[in-house]
């Protein structure tokens, strides 16, 4: 389901989706409140979500339709710009599943909309870091530091590496372990935190405080 005020890139998108292989757009939606009504009435796999919209941001559509026990399966892609870094914090918040720079190639967006739509968050690693780690050196209130409850030291480690944008082998490289290890302590981590995804993973890291804040 395409979110996009603007008609000519939503066009663009459509053509471009509905003649991929394996894909379709199910819905179109010019604003952030058509895009939760939307969701609700058409249950897509995975809603390309703009940013800037009228009437309601795609930060809060997002929300509502994580929010949502009716949308709870679908996947929100946020597209975003690098002036816009500290929305994507607030998209990941908001339970988004990634999210895809605006200056993406076809190819890229393709691509990711198929990683949200298996289930996986998209998430490069080197961006995401940079963009979170802006976001919160930036004079915003931070967030209160967040309580991980049960997790284990070694769920810690995996979490505070999932935090640096490591891989699944790059953590089993780092810690010694096998990948399906680090799935496993992953797959707990996800139920321990409540999070949808690694997008949240990434976030909890942050505001647990196990990755440390560059200095500006």
């Amino acid at each position: 389901m395409l979110a996009e005020d603007q008609v000519l890139v939503r066009d663009s998108l459509k053509v471009l989706i509905d003649t991929t292989p394996g894909l379709t757009t199910v819905g179109e939606a010019g604003t952030g409140a058509e895009a939760v009504l939307l969701a609700r009435r058409c249950r897509p796999d995975v809603v390309l979500m703009d940013v800037r919209m009228p009437d309601m941001d795609g930060i809060e559509a997002t929300r509502q339709i994580c929010a949502d026990p009716a949308t709870a399966g679908v996947r929100v892609l946020i597209l975003t710009t690098f002036d816009l870094d500290e929305y994507v914090y607030g998209a990941l918040r908001a339970g988004a599943s990634g999210f895809l720079v605006k200056s993406a190639t076809a190819g890229e967006l393709l691509a990711a909309i198929r990683v949200v739509a298996s289930g996986e968050a998209l998430l490069a690693p080197t961006v995401t870091r940079r963009l979170i780690a802006d976001f919160l050196r930036r004079p915003h209130p931070a967030p209160a530091p967040r309580d991980l409850g049960d997790v284990t030291q070694r769920e810690r480690e995996v979490l505070t590496l999932v935090g640096k944008g490591m891989s699944n082998a790059e953590i089993a490289g780092h810690l010694h372990l096998t990948v399906g290890t680090v799935k496993t302590h992953i797959g707990r981590l996800l139920a321990k935190l409540h999070a949808r995804d690694r997008a949240q993973l990434v976030i909890a890291a942050y505001e647990a405080g196990l990755v440390p804040t560059p200095p500006s």
